[in-house]
Protein backbone atom coordinates (compact mmCIF):
# COMPACT_ATOMS: atom_id res chain seq x y z
CA UNK A 1 0.00 0.00 0.00
CA UNK A 2 1.17 3.46 -1.19
CA UNK A 3 1.92 5.68 2.12
CA UNK A 4 3.61 8.27 0.68
CA UNK A 5 1.84 11.68 1.18
CA UNK A 6 3.54 15.18 -0.53
CA UNK A 7 2.38 18.14 1.82
CA UNK A 8 3.02 22.22 0.21
CA UNK A 9 3.67 24.70 3.00
CA UNK A 10 5.04 22.05 5.27
CA UNK A 11 7.18 24.69 6.85
CA UNK A 12 4.10 26.24 7.82
CA UNK A 13 1.85 25.93 11.26
CA UNK A 14 -0.29 23.54 9.13
CA UNK A 15 2.36 21.72 7.09
CA UNK A 16 4.11 20.96 10.52
CA UNK A 17 1.39 19.38 12.69
CA UNK A 18 0.18 17.74 10.05
CA UNK A 19 3.61 15.97 8.97
CA UNK A 20 3.76 14.38 12.75
CA UNK A 21 0.43 13.77 12.49
CA UNK A 22 0.66 11.20 9.08
CA UNK A 23 4.20 10.17 10.16
CA UNK A 24 2.28 8.74 13.79
CA UNK A 25 0.09 6.85 10.74
CA UNK A 26 3.00 5.46 9.13
CA UNK A 27 3.48 7.31 6.21
CA UNK A 28 6.64 8.81 4.01
CA UNK A 29 6.18 12.27 4.57
CA UNK A 30 7.72 14.58 1.70
CA UNK A 31 7.22 18.48 2.15
CA UNK A 32 7.71 20.82 -1.20
CA UNK A 33 9.67 23.94 0.24
CA UNK A 34 10.73 27.28 -1.85
CA UNK A 35 14.72 28.18 -1.62
CA UNK A 36 16.19 31.49 -1.96
CA UNK A 37 19.53 32.63 -2.44
CA UNK A 38 19.30 34.42 0.67
CA UNK A 39 18.71 31.43 3.35
CA UNK A 40 18.02 27.25 3.44
CA UNK A 41 14.36 26.74 4.30
CA UNK A 42 13.08 27.42 7.59
CA UNK A 43 12.31 24.07 9.59
CA UNK A 44 12.46 25.55 12.73
CA UNK A 45 8.66 24.49 13.03
CA UNK A 46 9.90 20.93 12.24
CA UNK A 47 12.26 21.52 14.48
CA UNK A 48 9.76 22.28 17.74
CA UNK A 49 7.91 19.05 17.02
CA UNK A 50 11.17 17.61 16.61
CA UNK A 51 10.48 16.13 13.47
CA UNK A 52 12.68 17.82 11.15
CA UNK A 53 14.83 14.71 10.01
CA UNK A 54 11.97 12.33 9.20
CA UNK A 55 10.43 14.72 6.98
CA UNK A 56 12.06 14.64 3.11
CA UNK A 57 12.34 18.32 1.65
CA UNK A 58 11.85 18.70 -1.92
CA UNK A 59 12.96 22.00 -3.63
CA UNK A 60 9.97 23.07 -5.27
CA UNK A 61 7.64 26.20 -6.06
CA UNK A 62 3.89 26.25 -6.66
CA UNK A 63 4.74 28.66 -9.44
CA UNK A 64 6.70 26.19 -11.31
CA UNK A 65 4.77 24.05 -12.89
CA UNK A 66 7.03 21.55 -14.66
CA UNK A 67 9.05 21.62 -11.62
CA UNK A 68 5.56 20.33 -9.85
CA UNK A 69 5.56 17.64 -12.66
CA UNK A 70 8.75 16.12 -11.83
CA UNK A 71 8.70 16.30 -7.98
CA UNK A 72 4.72 14.19 -8.49
CA UNK A 73 6.70 11.64 -10.87
CA UNK A 74 9.88 11.38 -8.08
CA UNK A 75 7.36 11.29 -5.36
CA UNK A 76 4.43 9.18 -6.50
CA UNK A 77 2.25 10.07 -3.74
CA UNK A 78 -0.90 8.66 -2.62
CA UNK A 79 -2.03 11.44 -1.06
CA UNK A 80 -1.16 15.70 -2.14
CA UNK A 81 -2.26 18.37 0.70
CA UNK A 82 -1.54 21.92 -1.13
CA UNK A 83 -0.89 23.97 2.35
CA UNK A 84 0.72 26.61 0.68
CA UNK A 85 -0.13 29.76 -0.10
CA UNK A 86 0.55 33.77 0.76
CA UNK A 87 -1.75 33.60 3.39
CA UNK A 88 -1.48 36.81 5.58
CA UNK A 89 -4.86 38.60 5.03
CA UNK A 90 -3.10 42.00 5.68
CA UNK A 91 -0.22 41.64 3.38
CA UNK A 92 -2.51 40.35 0.40
CA UNK A 93 -3.63 44.48 0.12
CA UNK A 94 0.05 45.35 -0.35
CA UNK A 95 0.89 42.17 -3.05
CA UNK A 96 -2.06 41.54 -4.53
CA UNK A 97 -0.64 39.95 -7.30
CA UNK A 98 1.43 37.97 -5.86
CA UNK A 99 -1.21 36.77 -3.61
CA UNK A 100 -3.05 35.92 -6.89
CA UNK A 101 -0.46 34.13 -8.40
CA UNK A 102 0.78 31.97 -5.48
CA UNK A 103 -2.53 31.35 -3.61
CA UNK A 104 -5.36 31.03 -6.88
CA UNK A 105 -2.96 29.99 -9.82
CA UNK A 106 -0.41 27.76 -7.82
CA UNK A 107 -3.82 25.27 -7.10
CA UNK A 108 -4.25 25.07 -10.36
CA UNK A 109 -0.77 23.98 -11.37
CA UNK A 110 -0.93 21.36 -8.30
CA UNK A 111 -3.99 20.17 -10.09
CA UNK A 112 -2.25 20.00 -13.22
CA UNK A 113 0.07 18.23 -12.70
CA UNK A 114 -1.61 15.80 -10.65
CA UNK A 115 -3.72 15.34 -14.04
CA UNK A 116 -0.63 14.77 -15.97
CA UNK A 117 1.21 12.46 -13.78
CA UNK A 118 -0.62 10.72 -10.88
CA UNK A 119 -4.76 11.13 -11.87
CA UNK A 120 -5.32 8.35 -8.85
CA UNK A 121 -3.54 10.49 -5.96
CA UNK A 122 -5.83 11.60 -3.84
CA UNK A 123 -5.54 15.91 -3.32
CA UNK A 124 -6.48 18.41 -0.16
CA UNK A 125 -7.14 21.55 -1.08
CA UNK A 126 -6.95 24.00 2.12
CA UNK A 127 -10.13 26.74 2.01
CA UNK A 128 -10.41 29.46 4.02
CA UNK A 129 -13.47 30.76 6.30
CA UNK A 130 -11.82 34.35 5.01
CA UNK A 131 -14.33 33.31 1.75
CA UNK A 132 -17.25 34.28 3.35
CA UNK A 133 -16.38 37.49 4.55
CA UNK A 134 -19.30 39.93 4.32
CA UNK A 135 -21.29 36.96 5.77
CA UNK A 136 -24.92 35.99 3.99
CA UNK A 137 -25.99 33.79 6.49
CA UNK A 138 -24.89 33.73 10.78
CA UNK A 139 -23.70 30.36 10.62
CA UNK A 140 -21.62 29.49 7.69
CA UNK A 141 -22.19 25.88 6.30
CA UNK A 142 -20.73 24.87 2.78
CA UNK A 143 -24.21 25.86 1.44
CA UNK A 144 -23.75 29.40 2.18
CA UNK A 145 -22.51 31.81 -0.31
CA UNK A 146 -19.07 33.23 -0.12
CA UNK A 147 -18.43 37.14 -0.84
CA UNK A 148 -14.42 37.70 -0.39
CA UNK A 149 -13.76 40.93 1.50
CA UNK A 150 -9.88 40.47 1.05
CA UNK A 151 -7.55 39.66 -2.30
CA UNK A 152 -6.45 36.64 -0.41
CA UNK A 153 -10.26 35.70 0.10
CA UNK A 154 -10.45 35.80 -3.33
CA UNK A 155 -7.73 34.24 -4.39
CA UNK A 156 -8.84 31.46 -1.87
CA UNK A 157 -12.15 31.51 -3.91
CA UNK A 158 -10.50 30.70 -6.99
CA UNK A 159 -8.69 27.88 -5.09
CA UNK A 160 -11.73 26.42 -3.80
CA UNK A 161 -13.92 26.84 -7.25
CA UNK A 162 -10.71 25.22 -9.41
CA UNK A 163 -10.56 22.31 -7.11
CA UNK A 164 -14.30 21.63 -7.35
CA UNK A 165 -13.89 21.77 -11.26
CA UNK A 166 -10.87 19.87 -11.75
CA UNK A 167 -13.16 17.39 -9.22
CA UNK A 168 -15.92 17.38 -11.56
CA UNK A 169 -14.05 17.71 -14.58
CA UNK A 170 -11.13 15.05 -14.64
CA UNK A 171 -12.73 12.74 -11.53
CA UNK A 172 -9.64 13.29 -9.47
CA UNK A 173 -10.72 12.52 -5.64
CA UNK A 174 -10.20 16.25 -4.39
CA UNK A 175 -11.44 17.80 -1.35
CA UNK A 176 -11.13 21.44 0.21
CA UNK A 177 -11.52 21.56 3.26
CA UNK A 178 -13.26 25.26 4.61
CA UNK A 179 -10.97 25.85 7.35
CA UNK A 180 -12.29 28.75 10.85
CA UNK A 181 -9.49 30.18 12.16
CA UNK A 182 -7.09 27.75 14.00
CA UNK A 183 -3.83 28.22 15.87
CA UNK A 184 -1.79 27.23 18.07
CA UNK A 185 2.23 28.08 19.44
CA UNK A 186 3.52 27.03 15.91
CA UNK A 187 1.63 30.06 14.38
CA UNK A 188 3.35 32.78 12.76
CA UNK A 189 4.16 36.21 14.70
CA UNK A 190 2.28 38.39 12.48
CA UNK A 191 -1.14 36.69 12.98
CA UNK A 192 -3.54 38.35 15.36
CA UNK A 193 -3.50 35.45 17.95
CA UNK A 194 -0.04 35.01 18.52
CA UNK A 195 1.02 38.80 18.02
CA UNK A 196 -1.39 38.32 21.23
CA UNK A 197 0.32 36.00 22.83
CA UNK A 198 3.81 36.90 22.07
CA UNK A 199 2.80 40.65 23.40
CA UNK A 200 1.19 39.25 26.84
CA UNK A 201 4.73 37.10 27.41
CA UNK A 202 6.79 40.21 26.80
CA UNK A 203 4.78 42.43 28.79
CA UNK A 204 4.53 39.91 31.82
CA UNK A 205 8.14 39.63 31.49
CA UNK A 206 8.34 43.78 31.60
CA UNK A 207 10.10 43.57 28.36
CA UNK A 208 7.42 45.37 27.20
CA UNK A 209 4.40 47.63 28.26
CA UNK A 210 1.58 47.75 25.46
CA UNK A 211 -0.20 45.90 22.96
CA UNK A 212 -1.63 47.71 19.96
CA UNK A 213 -4.31 46.14 17.87
CA UNK A 214 -7.00 47.47 15.71
CA UNK A 215 -10.46 45.93 15.39
CA UNK A 216 -10.91 44.18 18.58
CA UNK A 217 -14.58 43.63 18.08
CA UNK A 218 -14.11 41.32 15.28
CA UNK A 219 -15.55 37.89 16.11
CA UNK A 220 -14.18 34.52 14.85
CA UNK A 221 -14.14 30.47 15.39
CA UNK A 222 -10.84 29.96 16.71
CA UNK A 223 -9.63 26.16 17.06
CA UNK A 224 -6.72 24.31 17.35
CA UNK A 225 -4.56 23.62 14.05
CA UNK A 226 -4.01 20.01 15.67
CA UNK A 227 -7.56 19.23 15.78
CA UNK A 228 -8.17 20.60 12.21
CA UNK A 229 -4.95 18.87 10.59
CA UNK A 230 -7.03 15.39 11.47
CA UNK A 231 -9.91 16.72 9.35
CA UNK A 232 -7.56 17.24 6.46
CA UNK A 233 -6.36 13.35 6.73
CA UNK A 234 -10.21 12.36 7.09
CA UNK A 235 -11.54 13.84 3.96
CA UNK A 236 -8.55 11.86 2.30
CA UNK A 237 -9.66 8.42 3.44
CA UNK A 238 -13.18 9.01 2.19
CA UNK A 239 -14.65 6.76 -0.49
CA UNK A 240 -16.10 10.44 -2.80
CA UNK A 241 -14.39 13.47 -2.24
CA UNK A 242 -16.23 16.27 -0.79
CA UNK A 243 -15.62 19.56 0.52
CA UNK A 244 -16.25 20.21 3.97
CA UNK A 245 -16.44 22.90 6.81
CA UNK A 246 -14.03 22.51 9.72
CA UNK A 247 -14.73 24.82 13.11
CA UNK A 248 -15.71 24.56 16.39
CA UNK A 249 -18.90 26.04 16.17
CA UNK A 250 -18.36 28.90 18.52
CA UNK A 251 -17.39 32.60 18.28
CA UNK A 252 -15.57 34.96 20.21
CA UNK A 253 -14.14 38.29 19.85
CA UNK A 254 -10.53 39.18 19.78
CA UNK A 255 -10.64 41.14 23.14
CA UNK A 256 -12.39 38.47 24.39
CA UNK A 257 -9.78 36.40 23.12
CA UNK A 258 -6.80 38.97 24.92
CA UNK A 259 -8.71 39.04 28.15
CA UNK A 260 -8.00 35.06 28.29
CA UNK A 261 -4.53 35.49 27.54
CA UNK A 262 -3.68 38.74 30.07
CA UNK A 263 -5.69 37.04 32.91
CA UNK A 264 -3.25 33.79 32.18
CA UNK A 265 -1.11 35.67 33.72
CA UNK A 266 -2.67 38.17 36.29
CA UNK A 267 -2.73 40.98 34.59
CA UNK A 268 -5.06 43.57 33.66
CA UNK A 269 -5.93 44.22 29.85
CA UNK A 270 -7.11 47.70 30.71
CA UNK A 271 -3.71 48.62 31.53
CA UNK A 272 -2.04 47.07 28.21
CA UNK A 273 -4.72 47.09 25.25
CA UNK A 274 -4.04 50.40 23.08
CA UNK A 275 -6.75 50.48 19.72
CA UNK A 276 -4.39 51.72 16.93
CA UNK A 277 -6.68 52.97 13.99
CA UNK A 278 -3.80 51.91 11.40
CA UNK A 279 -4.29 48.61 11.75
CA UNK A 280 -7.77 48.32 10.98
CA UNK A 281 -8.50 46.54 7.79
CA UNK A 282 -9.29 48.21 4.60
CA UNK A 283 -12.31 46.01 4.10
CA UNK A 284 -13.31 44.11 7.55
CA UNK A 285 -14.70 40.44 7.95
CA UNK A 286 -16.99 41.25 10.79
CA UNK A 287 -18.01 37.48 11.91
CA UNK A 288 -17.02 34.32 11.45
CA UNK A 289 -19.02 31.22 12.65
CA UNK A 290 -18.72 27.72 11.09
CA UNK A 291 -21.24 24.94 11.16
CA UNK A 292 -18.82 21.84 11.19
CA UNK A 293 -22.14 19.27 11.29
CA UNK A 294 -21.28 17.77 7.99
CA UNK A 295 -17.98 16.99 9.40
CA UNK A 296 -19.07 15.35 12.02
CA UNK A 297 -21.64 12.92 10.21
CA UNK A 298 -19.39 11.71 7.72
CA UNK A 299 -16.09 12.18 8.66
CA UNK A 300 -16.91 11.72 12.61
CA UNK A 301 -14.69 14.69 13.38
CA UNK A 302 -15.04 17.48 16.32
CA UNK A 303 -12.76 19.51 17.69
CA UNK A 304 -11.14 18.80 21.33
CA UNK A 305 -9.39 22.04 22.12
CA UNK A 306 -11.11 24.67 23.55
CA UNK A 307 -10.44 28.04 22.29
CA UNK A 308 -9.02 29.08 26.13
CA UNK A 309 -7.03 26.42 26.52
CA UNK A 310 -5.53 27.42 23.26
CA UNK A 311 -4.74 30.66 24.01
CA UNK A 312 -3.54 29.61 27.41
CA UNK A 313 -0.84 26.85 26.05
CA UNK A 314 0.30 29.77 23.42
CA UNK A 315 0.90 32.54 26.16
CA UNK A 316 3.11 29.70 27.84
CA UNK A 317 4.77 28.55 24.82
CA UNK A 318 5.74 32.24 24.11
CA UNK A 319 6.74 33.20 27.82
CA UNK A 320 9.29 29.36 27.21
CA UNK A 321 10.53 31.06 24.27
CA UNK A 322 11.67 34.54 25.49
CA UNK A 323 12.94 33.05 28.71
CA UNK A 324 15.39 30.41 26.43
CA UNK A 325 16.45 33.57 24.53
Amino acid sequence: MNRRALITGVTGQDGAYLAEFLLSKGYEVFGLARRSSTSDVNLSRLKWLGIEKDVRIVDGDLLDLSGLIRSVKDINPAEVYNLAAQSFVASSWQQPILTSQVTALGVTNMLEALRLTKPDARFYQASSSEMYGLVQHPVQSELTPFYPRSPYAVAKLYGHWITVNYRESFGIHASSGILFNHESPLRGIEFVTRKVTSSVARIKLGLDRELRLGNTGAQRDWGHAKDYVRAMWLMLQQDKAEDYVVATGRTSTVRTMCEIAFSHVGLNIEDHLVIDQALFRPAEVDVLLGDPSKAKTNLGWEATVSMEDMIREMVDADLARINKG
